[in-house]
């Protein structure tokens, strides 16, 4: 059974009132938390305010579309980089769905709405989530390793590291192996694309 502490918070974006209540009135029997906002301003500034585990937004509303609130989040940064962002809309146009990839939607479910399918989508992305937040802790890499990386990451060699951290190119890869190790990658360009996934580095 699903305790209060362990439901996750859906916000959902929508300006058809009778379309927010029944998706929020599935979603909280299904066992999460909801709240709704019936504008894109609304929504952004809900999501500011309550910093949802997951939001679903419809696309046309009237002055703020769902495209802005994305827009918007994008322009706080870092903040809200892990919290999947869904499209629920009644367009087809694939012209918008192409643009809400752009944007960095994480999916895009056209009405009306199948739950079972809307249900699991959300699963799996509270569920990419988690594994995003525990696996840094599991990796654990220390301080040098993650400098010698990062510089990889950004396409320098051994040698030019070595030169940039003053440290013997025999010790840069020492600690750049140890990192890749850690990270289970089979090349150092792995190790740093896996690093960057988990927020290990910063590029």
């Amino acid at each position: 059974m699903v305790t209060q502490t362990e439901r996750k918070h859906i916000l959902c974006i929508d300006d058809d009132r009778e379309t927010a209540g029944l998706i929020a009135e599935e979603l909280v029997d299904r066992g999460f938390h909801v709240s709704v906002a019936h504008s894109g301003q609304a929504g952004l500034t809900a999501i500011l305010r309550e910093g949802p585990d997951l939001v679903l937004s419809d696309i046309t509303m009237p002055g703020f579309s769902g495209f802005d609130v994305l827009e918007r989040l994008l322009d706080q940064g870092p903040r809200f980089g892990n919290m999947p962002f869904i499209f629920l809309t009644a367009m087809t146009d694939r012209e918008h769905e192409l643009r809400g990839r752009q944007l960095g939607a994480d999916d895009y479910v056209t009405k009306p709405i199948d739950f079972d399918i809307l249900h699991t989508i959300i699963g799996a992305r509270l569920a990419r989530v988690a594994r995003q937040e525990v696996w840094p802790q599991l990796v654990a890499l220390n301080e040098r390793e993650t400098e010698m990386l990062t510089w990889a990451a950004r396409g320098k060699t051994s040698a030019e590291i070595a030169r940039i951290v003053d440290l013997a190119k025999r010790t840069v890869d020492f600690h750049i192996d140890n990192a890749r190790t850690k990270l289970n990658a089979a090349t150092r360009m792995h190790a740093a694309v896996k690093a960057a996934a988990g927020g290990l580095i910063e590029l």
